[in-house]
């Protein structure tokens, strides 16, 4: 199904996936926790960053202060259980899903000799993603391609169907983001739609 959508290019590609990138977009992408990387990205879009920011921006959390956080809420554990990066890798998409764990699985690219490699990840030892979950290019992917290697990965709309959502509720329980794909977000959001037909309207009956 297409997320062909006006408004929405799915042949944007960014220029890299590497340096040179902003300070923003590196410490926000390499933060493991959902509910921490949206902290830090609200102090930079209100222009507000601390010392403290940066302490609580620590890409992963030791088991303890994992385990702190999923005391207070266990929303709180979404992204923590990510598999680490690996030298040179970074993060370029994820979705969040509102389970009661909050869980995500993400995109993951790393500076080959002489091609970018990638690699889907989830919270769960790979227990959620198929086989094809692995791919390599030569420059970054297009939206287009990024979406198609994610969701072939991740089988998002069969997560959606298992929790027998309809389109507004499959809507709000899926989170996607990206600091390197501005329109990330709603291409997936325009794939979900594809997936739920409108309902026909009943014709109006002569009186």
């Amino acid at each position: 199904m297409s997320v062909d959508k006006p408004g929405i290019d799915l042949g944007y590609r960014p220029q890299s996936y590497f340096w040179p990138i902003t300070h923003d977009t590196h410490l926000i992408g390499a933060i493991k926790g959902e509910r921490r990387r949206k902290a830090i990205r609200a102090a930079f879009d209100a222009d507000r960053v601390t010392p403290l920011d940066e302490l609580y921006a620590t890409p992963t959390l030791s088991e303890a202060d994992r385990r702190a956080l999923g005391r207070l809420h266990p929303s709180f554990m979404g992204g923590e259980y990510l598999p680490d990066r690996r030298e040179t890798e970074v993060e370029i998409a994820r979705i969040n899903i509102d389970s009661t764990t909050g869980d995500v699985t993400s995109v993951y690219a790393k500076a080959g000799k002489d091609r970018i490699l990638y690699r889907v990840v989830d919270e769960y030892d790979g227990d959620t993603l198929t086989e094809k979950r692995t791919r390599s290019s030569k420059r970054p992917l297009s939206l287009g391609e990024l979406i198609e290697f994610f969701l072939g990965a991740w089988p998002l709309k069969e997560v959606l169907e298992m929790n027998e959502l309809d389109r507004e509720g499959a809507q709000d329980f899926t989170r996607p983001s990206s600091e390197f794909y501005p329109q990330f977000e709603a291409a997936i959001r325009a794939r979900i739609d594809g997936w739920y037909p409108e309902e026909e309207q009943p014709e109006d009956e002569d009186e």
